[in-house]
């Protein structure tokens, strides 16, 4: 059988990107609802690796097997690195992100180029059944666009900018992105862990 790896998200689209990156590990990944863990967890770390611990801790003590979980968000160097750990809560947890994105887009108008500087951050932690565990960091440096573009993505992808691709991160295909991302970087450093 198998080795499995739960990795503590009920975002599908995460879901996906995750299960691409890490097709080759000899392990079955399955989402907290694929394996049956339904617990409210309060993350109410100050970083990234913080949040990404106090999950993965708390799945890993509910279900004695390996964990991973990630935290990751926007830093947008003009709010001073807000939303950061508030990524998913920002502007309201119900708040749909193109509302969100419109948010952003409209608050940062006529800021120019140089000070709309901004980067994805991708914290994963995986914690051992024997209860140790492991942070890795990726991050990813673009900008705030104009407009929002683009269907591939989720979240804040299409306000996302990538100067050197001249396209935002929703505009970019799934397999490109993964190469490049906050997400892909962090979780083949974990892949290398693992």
């Amino acid at each position: 059988m198998k080795k499995r790896i739960i990795f503590a998200t009920g975002n599908e689209g995460k879901m996906k990107e995750v299960r691409m990156i890490l097709a080759d590990l000899d392990y079955e990944i399955v989402s907290m609802k694929e394996a049956g863990i339904e617990i409210e967890i309060i993350e109410d770390g100050k970083t990234f690796e913080e949040n990404a611990l106090i999950k993965a801790s708390a799945i890993a003590k509910e279900s004695g097997e390996l964990v991973l979980a990630d935290d990751s968000g926007l830093e947008i160097d003009y709010f001073d690195k807000a939303p950061g750990v508030y990524s998913a809560r920002y502007l309201g947890e119900d708040t749909p992100y193109d509302v969100k994105n419109s948010i952003i887009l409209e608050r940062m108008e006529g800021v120019p180029d140089e000070q709309r500087t901004a980067r994805f951050v991708c914290v994963i932690a995986a914690v051992f059944p024997d209860g140790t565990s492991r942070t890795v960091r990726g991050t990813i440096e673009g900008m705030i666009g104009y407009e929002s573009k683009g269907e591939n993505g989720f979240g804040y992808d299409p306000i996302f900018y990538l100067p050197e691709y001249g396209c935002t991160s929703a505009e970019i295909s799934p397999e490109e992105k993964n190469k490049i991302s906050h997400r892909g970087k962090a979780l083949q450093q974990m892949k290398a862990l693992l």
